[in-house]
């Protein structure tokens, strides 16, 4: 329902013009606050327990960068795709929208298939969650972070429905704005992963 000052904000991208919107997208990045803290924690956790391996195999020893490399470049390239869905979104394009939310969606299956991929050349290698604190500690980060993936994934489907028989209207404009803030917050968290965990991991281990 339209407030008294929605006017005021005509002019604004569509997603912004409804009161209820701005305060969807206020309260949506509140809630990114608290994701924030949540793998803030999981990081530290991660960092504590970095030596911790028992003796047994470290990331030195399972590492695989073609794995990880593939894994980055898909999800950073979903973002840009997740990006180009809200260019079109502003320019009241529905097909172009729904198009590049398609790709993004494909894109995050793809890496998620990487990720357990990578999971089970871990365990095969004998690195599983109870080998030792090390591992513990980075199957909980990761897997984290990968089962935020597949609720994304999940939640972008839902919104492509609502596209598809709804059309743009300032509802569906604010929920594929607020599903992209969280595919970027998901390709932020992995930068930290990539270069905290794996990388910084890795030479740690080695030093």
């Amino acid at each position: 329902m339209a407030s008294a000052n929605d006017a005021a904000y005509k002019h604004m991208p569509l997603e912004y013009q409804t009161e209820t919107g701005r305060l969807n997208i206020l309260g949506f990045w509140i809630f990114l606050g608290a994701e924030v803290a949540l793998f803030s924690t999981l990081f530290a956790a991660y960092f504590v327990l970095l030596q911790r391996t028992n003796g047994d195999v470290t990331m030195a020893d399972v590492f695989a960068v073609d794995s990880l490399l593939i894994q980055t470049f898909i999800l950073l390239t979903s973002s840009f795709t997740c990006g180009l869905a809200i260019h079109e979104m502003r320019g009241g394009r529905l097909k172009g929208t729904i198009t590049w939310l398609v790709v993004t969606i494909l894109l995050g299956v793809g890496f998620l298939y990487f990720e357990i991929e990578e999971f089970l050349h871990f365990i095969h290698e004998g690195a599983n969650i109870g080998t030792s604190a090390y591992w513990s500690s980075f199957f909980l980060l990761a897997g984290t972070h990968g089962a935020h993936v597949f609720m994304g994934i999940l939640w972008i489907i839902l919104i492509l429905i609502q596209l598809s028989k709804r059309g743009l209207t300032p509802v569906t404009a604010r929920k594929v704005f607020i599903s992209s803030l969280y595919w970027h917050f998901l390709d932020v968290v992995w930068i930290f992963l990539f270069t905290g965990v794996y990388l910084g991991g890795l030479v740690l281990q080695n030093g």
